[in-house]
């Protein structure tokens, strides 16, 4: 993207990064002598200075981002901590000492990790298990008890036919 003396080249437009996550905005700025550097939040109706720097001359980070923001010389920032509050459009402006300037735009989208989901899971499938576990004990306890009430029965029927056999030999 050239524009008189000034070419701004990324490459990547958009990103896409978890919360909690640093991003890196990398940027190649050239430009005839030292360029001013602006990058600005966008979305939706929301519009924030992040900071304007010189390479090697200062830098001025707005108190919003002051303990997120590492700007480099190259014109690229680095944010670090996403929040899902941070989706959106960051403009960089670069400004040459004759007053030209250029600007471009990358899009940000922090993803939400959700833990919650995972906790929930496991909490589900400790759950079933513990179920399957005492439905499993359950069915052992009554084919045991099945099982000694046929050899009861058959000890019964046994003994029946036994005695039949000598009241028949008497």
């Amino acid at each position: 993207m050239e524009a008189g003396s000034i070419s701004i080249h990324s490459p990547e437009r958009s990103l896409s990064r978890s919360v909690q996550e640093d991003v890196f905005f990398s940027v190649d700025v050239e430009c005839a002598g030292v360029p001013t550097i602006q990058w600005t939040f966008m979305s939706g109706l929301v519009s924030r200075a992040i900071g304007t720097w010189q390479p090697g001359v200062y830098a001025n980070i707005s108190a919003d981002y002051s303990s997120r923001a590492q700007p480099c010389d190259n014109g690229s920032l680095g944010l670090t901590d996403l929040q899902l509050q941070d989706a959106g459009f960051y403009l960089l402006t670069v400004t040459d000492a004759a007053g030209s300037s250029r600007d471009a735009a990358l899009v940000l989208q922090p993803t939400e990790v959700l833990y919650e989901d995972l906790q929930y899971l496991s909490v589900s499938g400790v759950g079933l298990a513990a179920i399957a576990g005492l439905l499993m004990l359950s069915m052992w306890l009554l084919d045991r008890l099945y099982r000694r009430m046929a050899a009861r029965r058959h000890k019964k029927q046994m003994r029946g036919e036994a005695e039949r056999l000598r009241q028949l030999t008497r």
